[in-house]
């Protein structure tokens, strides 16, 4: 096999992320909603001595961190978007914050834990009417922020179908693919909403040891319920962490796209193969592609393959080579 002909073209379709403004704007209504609400439960948590209650408040406080750190990612994401030094668009800064804030979780969960085994050790006597209904009132804000947080666009799973006939070029007719991309979330809003829910989880948690101790007398399960939302915690971050870190490493290449990208181009009606293929993410739900395509077919050039990979329209950079065997 040798090389007789060399064709490189370069779609450069730059239809990358200029920001997701409403997540953004109810991220930032989050943000402060979070800082007042941390800031009653740290204060009534030490006042009326609930473990439960402070480390929901110290959790908290990791939240309006990550909260904060979302929306400074958004803004930077936005302002450099169209910045010609990012080959790529800017929208890895919001993956980036989405990372950092899983470890944020993670030193959260660490903190908890501790101070809940040292409550465990050295019980102290609580106010459980007052820690309840401050307890009750963070969760009311959590769900408000979560709320919020759920409604904005880029944090559901989309579903969406490609409707398209093949024939032309594959010989056979998909009457349609129906794929869901994962990646097409907005991991940012995401890290934001897990840190708001994790916020909600220990709400509840800290109600139900709280009632338990007040009704039951057990007052061992305020710091038990700590430790539990310490160990929730630390699986929503190492979820987060994994998501996320796959991005930055550009560890996709068995995302569904890929598997779309070989069938356009090993199964047209040319003879041809792929010698060499690499697929990463740039954008909420869109792909770039280098491709090096070997056929035998000498009327087979980039630009036919190119038009032939636009049937998706997740694929906004594509670069092809065609090898001549």
């Amino acid at each position: 096999m040798h090389l007789d002909a060399l064709a490189a073209a370069r779609r450069h379709e730059h239809r990358f992320d200029d920001g997701n403004p409403l997540a953004e704007r109810n991220t930032r209504r989050a943000l402060w909603l979070t800082v007042g609400m941390m800031l009653a439960e740290i204060i009534g948590g030490w006042w009326f001595n609930s473990m439960a209650v402070l480390a929901d408040g110290w959790h908290m406080s990791s939240h309006a961190l990550a909260l904060g750190l979302s929306v400074f990612a958004y803004r930077c994401a936005r302002r450099y978007a169209h910045d010609p030094r990012f080959a790529f668009g800017t929208w890895k800064i919001e993956i980036l914050a989405g990372y950092t804030s899983a470890i944020a979780l993670l030193g959260v969960a660490a903190l908890m834990a501790v101070q809940s085994l040292e409550r465990l050790w050295v019980p102290a006597p609580i106010h459980y009417d007052e820690a309840i209904a401050i307890a009750v009132v963070g969760l009311a804000v959590n769900l408000l922020c979560a709320w919020w947080l759920h409604d904005s666009p880029g944090h559901a799973h989309h579903h969406h179908a490609h409707g398209h006939d093949h024939g032309e070029h594959h010989g056979h007719d998909h009457a349609h693919h129906d794929h869901d991309h994962a990646h097409g979330h907005d991991l940012n809003l995401r890290s934001a909403y897990v840190h708001v829910l994790a916020d909600a989880a220990t709400s509840v948690l800290a109600i139900v040891a709280l009632l338990g101790g007040k009704l039951l007398g057990l007052t061992w399960l305020d710091p038990v319920m700590g430790l539990v939302g310490a160990a929730l915690v630390t699986v929503w971050a190492v979820g987060l962490l994994r998501d996320s870190g796959r991005i930055l490493l550009d560890a996709q290449m068995d995302a569904p796209v890929v598997a779309e990208v070989r069938e356009v181009i090993e199964q047209g009606p040319w003879p041809a193969r792929l010698a060499d293929l690499h697929v990463w993410q740039v954008g909420r739900g869109k792909y770039a592609v280098s491709a090096s395509v070997v056929t035998s077919d000498a009327g087979l050039d980039a630009d036919t393959v190119r038009n032939a990979l636009a049937i998706h329209e997740e694929l906004v950079h594509v670069t092809v080579e065609i090898h001549r065997s």
